[in-house]
């Protein structure tokens, strides 16, 4: 028989938003349910050496930092629920959300924390050679390649973007598109034609990542136009072809923005429903970062704490009439 679960604070995803807004959630006596999904812990669980979370001299490692999220969220108060949302309502409050195990979730306030995932190409060695040399984040890892040739494939801004930012750290970069020209904005472009440290294989598309036994070792091409193959050697590989955030549980019920980001009021996590908040990757498509969606999962509890601070105190003023 489903069970149903009632919260103050319904918190759907498990990464760093998520777990910080249920730490500051549970530590203003809102105890928060917290439904980790399919990838309890989010993108940090899939990522080897962290090196830019604030708080740690020495490089940590992803599953171990997200581990202590937990423990953290746990310890203050929250309720850690293993389950899939496969459909919600947002017709609250009470927000409502249903689990594939057949329990229901009703929450006062809903946080919304789904993430969003790197898009990959599907070729063969990229999952084997994920954090061997693979990588979707340059921000992420671009630190490890210091005077290194890495190569970024791509040809939209996040690609351009990628490229230029790891030039602050390899000594040569190649842009690896297979087209003839770029999608990105034109000033991007101005700004990558002229780096020195650039430069760009054009119709040319991913057959395969090489490894051996300390990771990648360069990259297999077919070229779009003749068919031709040909080999790149590099240390360092970036799939720079977009995100897609997890928002499929809220097309047409909530705003999303041209990318599939749910779209929150300018500087806060703000849904157009008040009570439905949004935070970390799945409303940020510019600096997704664990710092940065920690930082917003905290902005979402606080907001949440006062919408409900004022919802109660507006309930008992009309009780006291």
């Amino acid at each position: 028989m489903a069970t149903v679960h009632k919260t103050r604070m319904l918190i759907i995803g498990s990464g760093p938003a998520g777990l910080s807004a249920a730490i500051y959630g549970a530590r203003a006596g809102m105890e928060p349910i917290v439904v980790q999904g399919l990838q309890p812990g989010g993108q940090l669980t899939i990522t080897t050496d962290v090196e830019n979370y604030p708080g740690f001299r020495d490089v940590i490692q992803g599953p171990w930092l997200m581990q202590e999220m937990q423990a953290q969220a746990e310890h203050v108060g929250t309720r850690m629920l293993w389950d899939t949302i496969t459909e919600v309502s947002l017709d609250g409050p009470p927000f409502r959300a249903h689990g594939d195990s057949g329990d229901v979730y009703d929450g006062d306030c809903l946080v919304i924390a789904t993430g969003a995932q790197a898009r990959w190409l599907g070729v063969p060695g990229e999952a084997e050679l994920g954090g061997k040399g693979v990588s979707a984040c340059a921000t992420c890892d671009g630190f490890f390649y210091r005077g290194k040739k890495v190569v970024v494939i791509g040809g939209g801004n996040t690609a351009v973007e990628e490229a230029l930012y790891i030039t602050n750290h390899a000594s040569e970069v190649v842009l690896i598109h297979r087209r003839d020209s770029l999608r990105s904005e034109k000033i991007l472009q101005d700004r990558l034609f002229a780096n020195p440290k650039i430069s760009v294989l054009w119709n040319k598309q991913v057959d395969h990542f090489i490894g051996g036994e300390k990771g990648l070792t360069g990259v297999a091409l077919i070229d779009t136009l003749t068919g031709a193959p040909s080999e790149v050697a590099t240390d360092g590989a970036f799939v720079a072809i977009g995100h897609a955030p997890a928002t499929e549980l809220f097309k047409g019920k909530l705003e999303l923005d041209a990318g599939g980001y749910i779209v929150v009021a300018p500087g806060t996590p703000k849904t157009a429903i008040p009570g439905v908040f949004a935070c970390g990757d799945v409303m940020d498509h510019t600096y997704r970062q664990a710092v940065t969606a920690a930082g917003t999962g905290c902005m979402a509890a606080l907001d949440a704490e006062r919408f409900l601070a004022e919802r109660e105190f507006a309930a008992a003023r009309l009780a006291a009439e």
